[in-house]
């Protein structure tokens, strides 16, 4: 897969002009919760010719190929990433965190990443990853049966959301690290099962409610809500994106 993945990219940088700057891999691969069928969830960041910018012309800043059941591609102009950035995308904060890259400009990736804590909005973040949960939890999650890799969809983000309250950093992407901030040792057991029957079943899987985890997950998201609302909205100028923004668009060389 890395190969077509490969060409995929190679193929999007000559058809549009581009220069792909960064890769990686987003969805439950990268999450650490993929089952045997799991499709390819690629994200990138791409600039085009500095001339491009300096024209009065509009300009789509979103590249995305047709998806099928292997794989999904889509990406953004550094533009558009770094507009994200400034209004604390998560999604973004977590393809730079991601463990699986295709391309990745090490300083490109470094700069960025030496920026997140400072805007990231803890508020905005802790919003986004509750909303997430609170939404899995309402609407996928109440059967009689129910998809078991919805947990893994209502868990993570919702672990996220208490990293941020409680730890006051940008959470990780991976499931494992952020499993860690439970020290229950029966919670835990719990997950491992859940692991290990998600990894060797395709995602359509259906298992009979797990009750503990019913009532974790709802006494979580109550919990990070009551804490989110004593997080202050953060506001940032562009100054230092704009010198990254600059930076790249000036010197890559097509």
């Amino acid at each position: 897969m890395r190969t077509i993945i490969a060409e995929q990219l190679s193929m999007i940088e000559k058809s549009q002009g581009v220069k792909i700057i960064y890769a990686c891999e987003s969805g439950s691969r990268a999450w650490g919760f993929a089952s045997p069928d799991s499709d390819y969830d690629v994200r990138f960041i791409y600039i085009r010719p500095l001339n491009d910018y300096l024209s009065i012309a509009d300009r789509r800043d979103v590249i995305e190929l047709p998806v099928n059941e292997v794989l999904d591609i889509g990406g953004w102009d550094l533009r558009k990433a770094l507009q994200l950035f400034l209004k604390s995308n998560a999604p973004l904060y977590e393809w730079m965190q991601s463990p699986i890259l295709y391309i990745a400009n090490e300083e490109f990736k470094t700069e960025l990443l030496a920026l997140a804590n400072k805007y990231f909005s803890e508020r905005a973040g802790c919003h986004h990853y509750i909303s997430m949960a609170k939404n899995t939890f309402e609407n996928d999650l109440q059967g009689d049966k129910v998809r078991i890799k919805k947990y893994f969809y209502a868990l993570r983000p919702l672990l996220a959301a208490k990293w941020i309250v409680e730890k006051r950093q940008v959470p990780p992407m991976e499931f494992h690290i952020l499993r860690t901030l439970i020290t229950d040792a029966q919670w835990q057991e719990t997950i491992d099962a859940l692991l290990v029957q998600k990894q060797a079943a395709d995602e359509k899987t259906l298992i009979s409610p797990v009750h503990p985890l019913q009532q974790w997950i709802a006494d979580t998201i109550q919990y990070c809500n009551e804490k989110a609302a004593n997080l202050l909205p953060l506001k940032n100028d562009t100054i230092e994106l704009d010198v990254l923004f600059r930076k790249y668009i000036r010197n890559y060389d097509f």
